[in-house]
């Protein structure tokens, strides 16, 4: 099969490349997919799990990507709760080869079922950010309706989500960005934008929850933002400024087959909308993987062509 993989941790984006590898193996619990559309997060090349296994133990060349949707080909030993020719989207594991590849096996409970009408592409643009989205701000930050949440990155893959979901539950959303984001952070349903170029952090107001994916100054200087008995929660790096009465929460999202099938069903019903930028070949991975290209949306790779057969071959 084809894959893309990275061999040199000091190569970066530069060092990804379209190889043959074999025909993956189904674990115990595993199944493996035949994928049909992937994503990535452009910072896993600098993940650890990305050149390691769960022993520490170097595991290249590695397949990247950890967000795919395709039809489950084959089922390892034991696995139940999923069906050789079943629509699937989920999560890779972190420490193990990922999405960017024609098969990639994966443990079962990584995935949920995709309904039949559900593009893949689409699909392939909910797991990551879907699943961080829900998790960082009511798992972690509890929010709840009429509560004021602040999101950092709202037109961003887990922004635009957050924002989406927020307003459904009945919060008031105050979004940042860049002043090419205002009209689509507004057109998900925020009710205040906040240009970090040009307007002041600081007069956004107190907020109950502050959901930060952007880390740095912006984060440190979000802590203060955060009313007494709120909390301030990240993805990007474990916060060194805390608000003075709140609670300051750094996590990494995890797999959650209940979760996924949930948000498929509200992709379903028209109430959550991935923004889907790009949409690429397998070859042309190398090309859009690096970091600064001015995109918009999330960047997916359709590895199989709407026309081919769902399974494909065994």
């Amino acid at each position: 099969m084809q894959a893309i993989t990275v061999r040199d941790r000091e190569a970066g984006a530069s060092g990804l490349a379209l190889t043959e590898l074999p025909y993956p193996h189904a674990a115990g619990n595993d199944v493996v997919v035949r994928v049909h559309a992937a994503g990535f997060t452009r910072g896993e090349l600098a993940w650890p799990g990305t050149w390691t296994d769960r022993a520490g133990r170097d595991r290249t060349p590695s397949v990247p990507g950890h967000e795919l949707s395709g039809v489950v080909a084959e089922l390892g030993y034991g696995t139940t709760g999923l069906t050789v020719g079943q629509r699937v989207f989920g999560l890779a594991d972190w420490t193990r080869d990922g999405s960017l590849a024609e098969y990639t096996a994966v443990e079962a409970r990584n995935l949920a079922p995709l309904p039949s009408d559900t593009d893949h592409t689409v699909a392939a643009a909910l797991p990551v950010s879907g699943l961080t989205a829900w998790q960082g701000l009511f798992d972690h930050g509890r929010l709840t309706a009429g509560q004021t949440v602040l999101i950092h990155g709202a037109a961003g893959s887990v922004g635009s989500i957050a924002v989406q979901l927020a307003r459904e539950v009945g919060a008031r959303v105050v979004a940042t960005g860049r002043s090419a984001d205002r009209g689509i952070a507004l057109g998900l349903g925020a009710d205040v934008f906040v240009d970090l170029d040009a307007d002041r952090l600081e007069d956004a107001g107190s907020v109950d929850v502050l959901f930060d994916v952007i880390g740095g100054e912006i984060l440190d200087r979000s802590a203060a933002l955060v009313r007494a008995g709120g909390t301030l929660v990240t993805v990007a790096a474990p916060p060194t400024v805390k608000p003075e009465d709140g609670r300051a929460v750094f996590f990494v999202v995890e797999p959650d087959r209940a979760r996924l099938t949930d948000l498929a069903q509200r992709l379903r019903d028209g109430r959550l909308k991935p923004i889907v930028g790009e949409v690429r070949s397998l070859a042309e991975t190398p090309s859009v993987f690096a970091p600064g290209r001015g995109r918009s949306g999330k960047t997916i790779i359709r590895i199989v062509s709407d026309s081919s057969t769902e399974a494909g071959p065994q």
